[in-house]
């Protein structure tokens, strides 16, 4: 896994599409229980290289129960995002993923990782990319139906704060999802 992780760190495939240029974000062991396919890193975990280092990350930590040490722990958690560089700034946010990453790199990964418990499919790319035709019309409608893709996928919004609005349209994603989350992670890191 550490060969490959190094390969990936060395990545420069798309790097003509990336303003700051490439800093492939990814981290996962054979070991990781649980595997977190986010969008793409964001400018501060750009600057940082730490994945999830951001305001999004701590509402991730939040959602799923974790500390922050087992969250950075690869035995237990992998972070293998769609697009593992920042892909740049976009007219109403980060632009999207590039498209490279999840078909050249997560296969291999994934293959790496021996005994994956639960993937968190986190925002339309990841469950789109995931689920294909088995996810629902839109992202709320799949993230309301989760309990269909478990026990292989927990399917949620980006836990950015922009997107405190859709959380209060709908109240059901606390009530009843967050809680099924918290279950799931505390089960598999016992």
């Amino acid at each position: 896994m550490q060969e490959l992780l190094s390969k990936i760190k060395k990545c420069t495939v798309c790097s003509a599409k990336l303003a700051l240029g490439p800093r492939p974000i990814v981290s996962a062991s054979a070991k990781s229980k649980i595997v977190i396919v986010g969008q793409a890193p964001g400018s501060i975990v750009y600057n940082t290289g730490i994945p999830w280092n951001d305001k999004s990350g701590e509402n991730l930590r939040n959602w799923m129960g974790i500390s922050t040490e087992d969250f950075y722990n690869t035995d237990k958690v992998a972070i293998i995002p769609m697009g593992f560089c920042y892909p740049g700034k976009g007219k109403s946010g980060d632009l999207p993923p590039t498209k490279e990453c999840a078909p050249l790199w997560h296969k291999q990964i994934l293959n790496g990782i021996k005994n994956v418990r639960l993937t968190l499919l986190i925002g339309a790319y990841a469950q789109s990319y995931y689920l294909g035709n088995k996810a629902e019309k839109t992202l709320t409608q799949t993230v309301k139906n989760y309990h269909t893709y478990l026990p292989n996928y927990m399917v949620l919004p980006h836990p950015s704060p922009r997107n405190n609005i859709w959380q209060a349209k709908n109240k059901w994603f606390v009530t009843d999802v967050l809680p099924e989350l918290k279950i799931q992670v505390k089960e598999i890191l016992k």
